[in-house]
């Protein structure tokens, strides 16, 4: 058996499969959680920076603005190892949960807080972008209607500026689950941790006794594949939903 052939022959095994597949859903929940709450934070930040402009609600707008910059020009790997060791863990979480240890479900919820922590303040940007890309006349236009300002960033503004940044937030929710792997230099269970794990143990599974040059080849690989086709998949079905969307009227805006 040649080295290629026993590195091809770790993926036959199920087990590995299987600890592979997991991988995967580690790495899909940790973005869908990371994503999520930074669009929820970075809209609270991005309407913080752009409209807290009085004398009473200026040190917010300037809070906003250190938290943005802070976590945006600074590497995502070094907020990952700051929040290892500092990020408080809540008690009630030290337990066993979705297969995993203590220790990893520990490692798992300061993982998603650093992500957290560096995807909002990139998706705050994005979404100021997306306001400051609304007229102004949407104000007055609302106001006239009888609006208060609350209303008219829920009903008028905020749609309008999510629709405008959805190519831009669509980026940036592929670079966070590929950002998801740099997650592997601390233990979380995510996808490269697994490949990672599995090249170290290939000499199990390979039939040669060893590990060879062709294990790291396919395993990661196999990485890159996975990768690829989740963000391929993300990519396509978005803008499949934007070619077809509807227009008020009912008429697609492919026809």
């Amino acid at each position: 058996m040649s080295n290629l052939e026993g590195s091809f022959l770790i993926l036959k095994n199920q087990a590995v499969l299987t600890y592979i597949l997991k991988g995967v859903a580690f790495t899909l929940i940790l973005s869908v959680v990371a994503v999520g709450v930074g669009i929820l934070l970075g809209s609270i930040l991005a309407l913080v920076r752009n409209y807290c402009t009085t004398k009473k609600t200026k040190i917010f707008r300037w809070l906003s603005i250190a938290y943005i910059e802070i976590f945006r020009n600074t590497p995502l790997l070094l907020w990952i190892f700051i929040c290892l060791v500092f990020f408080p863990f809540p008690e009630f979480l030290s337990k066993k949960m979705f297969g995993l240890t203590s220790v990893e479900v520990k490692l798992l919820f300061k993982a998603a807080a650093a992500l957290i922590l560096f995807t909002s303040s990139v998706i705050a940007e994005i979404v100021r972008g997306g306001l400051n890309s609304v007229a102004q006349g949407q104000f007055e236009a609302g106001h006239s209607q009888g609006f208060n300002t609350v209303q008219i960033m829920i009903y008028i503004v905020l749609p309008q500026a999510y629709r405008n940044i959805v190519p831009t937030l669509l980026s940036q929710v592929i670079t966070t689950i590929k950002d998801s792997s740099y997650l592997a230099n601390i233990a979380v269970i995510e996808l490269m941790s697994r490949v990672k794990t599995l090249l170290s143990a290939a000499n199990n599974y390979n039939g040669t006794g060893t590990v060879n040059v062709s294990d790291v080849f396919v395993l990661f690989g196999v990485a890159a594949i996975i990768y690829f086709i989740i963000n391929f998949t993300i990519s396509s079905v978005v803008r499949y939903m934007q070619k077809h969307r509807r227009t008020p009227s009912g008429v697609s805006r492919t026809s």
